[in-house]
């Protein structure tokens, strides 16, 4: 399930890529089938172990283009190991809503980032996540949680400050939201419970079949409920961070919050 549109940014053979907070690897998987160089930066080393084997797994399998290459680094989001303007597209999704010093990562996200590139950030929607949040305290309130609900002008306001140019945004994953609200509602941990069950199967055929009728449903229902905010920027050259100013905001309709 990708929260990012590669198609938007024009991932490809010989891009450069790192996708900071992979996780379980997503995006990652996504950038290295289409050609490009990607590094998959995480902090869990077990994780990043797991995205390793997918990475040689599918490297043996035929699923990636000659050329293409894909390793994994683990360190911290808020000290990154690479030289300045090293990538062609930085992709940051599902990761700022946990990090206390989130200013402090955006910059790096940017230091990274070459000039002319893109950087793409997706953070929970400010609405769907509040309902989470007033459903259940024990959604947030575990050891690296959610520490804040950003809106939409907030987050891009942090991203020019930073020294990007906000180009495009958009929301996804909308039959998530309901599924979210049902798992607090009824407790996050309670995975046994028939509804959060008989939903999860309806998400896993969505994933696996797309039919056009939950395709359609979550076109139609993402600028209402889409779980996910997507923000898509560029470095632009000569930018200078803490310029700010209220014209990158241009070309971002569509993604108020």
């Amino acid at each position: 399930m990708l929260t990012v549109d590669f198609d938007r940014i024009g991932v490809g053979p010989g891009t450069t890529v790192i996708d900071v907070g992979c996780g379980a690897g997503r995006h990652a998987f996504e950038a290295y089938r289409r050609g490009a160089d990607v590094v998959a930066f995480d902090q869990d080393k077990p994780a990043l172990a797991e995205v390793e084997t997918m990475f040689a797994a599918m490297s043996a399998e035929g699923q990636v283009p000659a050329g293409a290459a894909a390793t994994t680094v683990a360190g911290d989001a808020l000290r990154l190991p690479f030289p300045d303007d090293s990538f062609d597209c930085v992709i940051a999704s599902e990761i700022l809503e946990h990090v206390p010093e989130d200013e402090r990562a955006i910059a790096e996200l940017v230091r990274v980032a070459r000039p002319g590139g893109s950087v793409v950030v997706t953070v929970p929607r400010w609405l769907p996540e509040r309902v989470c949040w007033l459903l259940s305290d024990a959604y947030r309130e575990v050891e690296g949680g959610h520490v804040r609900i950003y809106r939409g002008d907030e987050l891009r306001g942090k991203l020019r400050a930073a020294g990007l140019r906000p180009v495009a945004g958009e929301h996804a994953h909308a039959l998530h939201a309901p599924y979210w609200w049902l798992k607090c509602a009824v407790g996050p941990d309670n995975d046994d419970n028939p509804l959060v069950k008989a939903y999860h199967r309806l998400l896993v055929w969505d994933m696996m079949r797309a039919p056009w009728p939950t395709r359609t449903a979550e076109r139609l229902l993402d600028p209402v409920v889409g779980k996910s905010l997507a923000v898509y920027s560029v470095k632009d050259a000569g930018a200078v961070a803490g310029a700010g100013g209220d014209g990158g905001g241009q070309g971002v309709a569509g993604a108020p919050d």
